[in-house]
């Protein structure tokens, strides 16, 4: 995840995420290798990064550019619907709700997608610096992502992907053979399974679920996948 910034004291450069459910299973497999999440602070490059941090008193800045956009594309539209939208948006922003927070309907978005505002993009304003972890869970959040892992012996690895996505999405995460060949994933929740001591002892439990492709995974989920390529 690329994150721009502005109006904050933030380190440029990728950072690792401090995952405590991650640092647990490593804990308890002691794996050959860890792979964590890492976000990237970019600065003030809000074109090329998936998420946006500004505090507070800096959103007006962030805000204006995406009006100066809405202003422009108002003078050179005759469409009455897209007008209307405009409107919407340029009212909002003034009183400086990002775009990403605007309530649109399903047609209006693919609309406001083609004139792409900044704001847009998951938009998290903050009051203050907060610890550089704790700014990455809560744009993660923001940007509706959750975290599932796959854990072992040989690799205990934190994969991004987003909110409500299904066990064969989750797959090809990992690997597009995976998702290709895709059978069935077994799935145990990592709170859970860090209340046993081993896979076995989650399994006589009953913490272990066996499931199709379309079942959705939810945060912290560790899965294994059954796949025949």
């Amino acid at each position: 995840m690329k994150i721009s910034f502005l109006g904050l004291d933030l380190p440029q450069g990728k950072v690792k995420y401090k995952d405590e459910k991650l640092l647990n299973l490593v804990e308890k497999f002691s794996p050959q290798k860890v792979t964590p999440f890492f976000a990237e602070f970019i600065g003030e490059d809000f074109a090329a990064s998936d998420c946006i941090i500004v505090c507070k008193e800096k959103l007006l800045d962030l805000l204006i550019m995406d009006m100066e956009k809405v202003d422009a594309r108002l003078g050179n539209t005759n469409d009455e619907e897209e007008k209307k939208l405009l409107q919407k948006c340029q009212h909002d922003l003034e009183k400086e709700i990002p775009v990403c927070d605007i309530d649109f309907e399903e047609h209006e978005i693919l609309k406001i997608k083609e004139l792409a505002p900044l704001s847009l993009k998951p938009t998290l304003v903050v009051q203050e610096t907060s610890d550089v972890n704790e700014l990455i869970a809560k744009a993660f959040d923001k940007s509706g992502m959750m975290f599932f892992y796959t854990a072992g012996k040989k690799e205990v690895h934190a994969w991004s992907v987003a909110k409500n996505s299904d066990a064969v999405t989750c797959a090809g995460k990992i690997h597009s053979d995976l998702a290709r060949g895709f059978i069935k994933a077994e799935i145990v929740n990592a709170d859970d399974f860090l209340t046993v001591h081993n896979m076995q002892e989650a399994k006589a439990q009953g913490l272990v679920r066996l499931v199709d492709k379309d079942y959705i995974i939810k945060n912290g989920d560790i899965l294994d996948i059954r796949f025949n390529v």
